[in-house]
């Protein structure tokens, strides 16, 4: 397996059948691991899902409907010799089963090639009627997306504005199935949000930090909110923000790179967000874990598994486990599951494939 353009977590996600699939990019490819059945211990893989000319990077996005969007950028030669990228992305109905074809969602600049290989990777999302969002970063350090209509048809490009920024869009969706998506600026991470469903975003307040490119993430925390992570470009610690709060706050002394994998669940009983990193004195992933919404306790971070490459990734098991996994550096996907006892403690991590 190749290390990904950009590293990226959400790469481990629940099919309706309970079983989990874990994806990573490769140069061409596609590479997947799926549980023989829900909880496992048993897994598949991994089976090479053949993509020529894509890029060894993977946005992931799972609807309502349990449907996985694999949405990534694709680089195939035209007939005049000058290379064309895009934007391409393919469906995956149920767990294990093969790949739609994959599907060209096209560029920004679909007349200007040299403009198309300045986009940046793709972020996606599916929103509350089933349709896809993808988002990327454009020449101006902005943000052009493009979406489905309901009836499967795509819009054009829009260009959603915004200037300065690095690295890759982040997208998530709210309870009440509403979009935001955000873009880190050398001072500041841009937020866009939709004030009804559809495909139409406002400027909405920027984050008042200094974030590392491809970083931030968010996860839904209270009704109608999300609560945006990110590993700060001053220190590495991770550092948490939401609208009611007035400057963000830092999560524990535990530093990090790549992006924050981010899981909402209720361990003994109690709301919880747990977040995992990759660690950046040892490389080895870190967990951490606290009340949601209630940041005054802080966050303790605890070192397991050996060391890995790209981010971890969160998921929850079809036996209500927590599921932490992450890459070796041989390339083996590495799972540790939660223990059948109280708190977050995880068990011996398992070699996969």
């Amino acid at each position: 397996m190749e290390t990904s353009l950009a590293p990226t977590t959400g790469w481990l996600v629940r099919g309706k059948d309970g079983r989990l699939t874990a994806y990573a990019p490769s140069e061409d490819a596609v590479l997947r691991w799926t549980e023989t059945r829900p909880g496992g211990p048993e897994w598949t893989g991994p089976d090479v899902l053949e993509a020529p000319g894509l890029l060894p990077y993977l946005s992931i996005a799972q609807g309502d409907d349990g449907y996985v969007h694999l949405v990534g950028l694709r680089r195939k030669p035209l007939p005049d010799g000058r290379m064309n990228t895009e934007v391409v992305y393919a469906l995956q109905y149920q767990s294990g089963l093969g790949l739609r074809d994959w599907y060209a969602v096209g560029s920004p600049y679909p007349n200007d090639p040299a403009l198309s290989a300045q986009i940046g990777p793709p972020g996606a999302v599916v929103d509350g009627e089933g349709s896809l969002h993808v988002f990327v970063r454009n020449v101006g350090g902005g943000v052009c997306g493009r979406a489905q209509t309901p009836n499967g048809k795509w819009n054009k490009w829009a260009d959603h504005k915004g200037s300065g920024g690095i690295g890759a869009v982040h997208s998530a969706l709210t309870d009440g199935g509403l979009l935001e998506f955000a873009l880190p600026t050398a001072d500041r991470i841009m937020r866009w949000e939709q004030e009804t469903v559809g495909v139409k975003f406002v400027r909405a307040d920027d984050v008042p930090a200094k974030a590392q490119a491809d970083s931030p993430a968010a996860v839904r925390t209270g009704e109608g909110r999300l609560s945006w992570f990110w590993h700060s470009a001053v220190d590495g610690t991770v550092d948490g923000w939401r609208p009611s709060m007035g400057s963000p706050i830092t999560l524990g002394s535990g530093t990090g790179t790549g992006p924050v994998a981010l899981l909402r669940t209720h361990v003994d009983g109690h709301d919880c967000t747990i977040l995992a990193h990759r660690d950046t004195a040892t490389g080895r992933p870190a967990l951490a874990a606290y009340p949601t919404e209630d940041e005054s306790r802080g966050a303790s971070w605890s070192l397991t598994g050996d060391p890995c490459v790209g981010a971890p990734a969160l998921a929850v098991d079809g036996r209500g486990r927590v599921v932490m996994a992450a890459f070796g550096v041989d390339g083996s996907l590495r799972v540790s599951r939660q223990k059948d006892e109280p708190g977050l403690a995880l068990e011996a991590w398992t070699r996969v494939g």
